[in-house]
């Protein structure tokens, strides 16, 4: 198969910059005082306008050279969805809580599916029929800006750790979905290259098919949205960095609710996926950074083994034998307060039939735990903040308060206990989240529909998470954003 190859460019030198924590939280080692009024405050922060180029999107991008080969070393700049304000997009504070929830609920659904498929997508009969079929992971929650084709056509791309494939719409549409650029055209791209039914990139497409010649694809979403296309042979630029012989589906009919973006790039730890195809070329690392809701900065993404922060917490990452997409992590128990919940280990390993574990998703928005374990460990929250006036539940939330006209609030800690004796204490605004501008705030973790436990992106929100994916750890911290 082709390779991804990397084309040398003009490029710049970046210094990874540590933001300090905000005065939203100050910390013991057991209470948090938690700024009630900031958080409500920042529901009112404005959605930024989209990036007009590359150059407002990206930070940097170097290319070094190891033992005679060239590696890559690139870093975006990364933004929530409900943070980009797209013409035909009207913003609506009132309904983003709403359908991030609704989203959620779906791609938490899809997850458990595809696992307990065994990893295996579902075949339709016939090729391109309405019943479409195929990965159903929902459709993101974070955005990156790159280029397509050559000459580069910049793109709006859904960010999806649980994901395999890099796709984007593409010209002529049989169906598309409205998108903030004008839809790829592969006929004005010249490395623009068809894939045949017969290729081994063909062969490695889950629910893949032919017709004409050409390599099918597909692909179902939990949300209902879908793509499906061609496969090809394209050029994505990252800033300076042009990488060669992606292998990415052309989507030709699309639909669903992506918010503007042109298409997908899946980060996933099959074989299909951007880092998957990478491979060698970045060592199989990259780190992202989710930008924490309420502020004007933006996250980041970045790849190559040199963007790896020394003294990050460490974890092993577990390999799942149903599947290759996800990444597991081991999760030994929950701590608040300071203290450890009484809960069995056994609630998040991986049995022998694949069932259970512990997934981080870019995705998922609220961290889910099995329902014996989340039980434990929200009873324990709720003891520790018997003084506080409680809400109705909204939403998947259970556990909710009453804040208005709070300043602030102490609150107990919140800890994962990850496997080698790891701790990783979260702040509070990553989880104690307001739903409404009216100073009702909930617990933002939620009871799973299954053995599986996920680590959404609430909780993951500011925090460095490094995937070495070459040696199998991923890495918290140190830096914050």
């Amino acid at each position: 198969m082709l390779l991804p190859f990397l084309a040398l460019a003009s490029l710049l030198i970046f210094s990874p910059t540590t933001i300090a924590t905000t005065s939203s939280e100050i910390k013991n080692s057991t209470h948090e005082i938690f700024n009630v009024k900031e958080s409500i405050a920042q529901l009112d922060t404005k959605p930024q306008t989209p990036f007009e180029n590359q150059e407002e999107f990206h930070v940097d991008n170097e290319i070094e050279q190891e033992n005679g080969n060239w590696k890559l070393k690139l870093k975006l700049k990364l933004i929530h969805r409900d943070k980009l304000q797209i013409p035909h997009f009207p913003y609506n504070n009132n309904k983003v809580f709403e359908g991030r929830m609704n989203r959620d609920l779906k791609r938490v659904s899809s997850i458990i599916r595809r696992i307990e498929n065994g990893g295996v997508n579902y075949r339709v009969e016939e090729f391109g029929s309405d019943l479409i079929s195929g990965m159903d992971q929902g459709s993101g929650e974070y955005f990156v800006r790159i280029g397509v084709g050559s000459p580069a056509k910049n793109q709006y791309m859904v960010l999806d750790s649980g994901s395999d494939i890099v796709w984007v719409q593409c010209q002529p549409c049989t169906q598309c979905y409205h998108q903030s650029d004008p839809v790829f055209d592969p006929s004005l791209s010249v490395s623009f290259t068809g894939v045949p039914c017969g290729s081994s990139i063909c062969d490695r497409v889950e629910n893949s098919g032919c017709h004409s010649g050409r390599c099918k694809y597909q692909v179902m979403y939990g949300d209902g949205s879908y793509t499906k296309g061609t496969m090809a042979i394209e050029t994505l630029t990252f800033g300076h960095t042009v990488v060669k012989n992606v292998a990415i589906g052309c989507g030709h009919s699309n639909s669903g609710m992506f918010t503007a973006a042109a298409g997908l790039l899946g980060l996933g730890g099959g074989s299909m996926s951007l880092v998957g195809q990478l491979g060698g070329q970045t060592g199989g690392a990259f780190s992202y950074c989710l930008v924490s809701r309420g502020t004007d900065s933006t996250g980041s993404l970045e790849f190559g083994r040199g963007v790896l922060p020394v003294g990050a917490a460490w974890v092993p990452l577990i390999r799942n034998p149903l599947t290759s997409s996800f990444y597991y992590i081991g999760l030994s128990g929950l701590g608040v307060g300071g203290v450890r919940v009484p809960i069995s280990e056994d609630l998040f390993k991986i049995t022998e039939l694949g069932d259970g574990g512990v997934v981080m998703d870019t995705g998922t928005a609220v961290t889910r735990l099995p329902s014996e374990a989340y039980v434990a460990f929200r009873d324990a929250f709720i003891a520790e903040t018997a003084s506080l006036p409680r809400a109705p539940a909204v939403s998947i939330f259970d556990t909710c308060y009453d804040l208005d006209g709070f300043v602030t609030v102490r609150v107990p800690t919140v800890s994962f206990f990850l496997s080698g004796g790891q701790i990783l204490t979260l702040p509070a605004r990553n989880f104690l989240i307001p739903v409404n501008d009216k100073g009702t705030f909930c617990f933002a973790f939620a009871p799973s529909p299954s053995k599986l436990s996920i680590i959404g992106n609430i909780q993951q929100e500011g925090i460095q998470i490094s995937f070495d994916g070459a040696n199998g750890f991923v890495g918290f911290g140190p830096n914050i954003c």
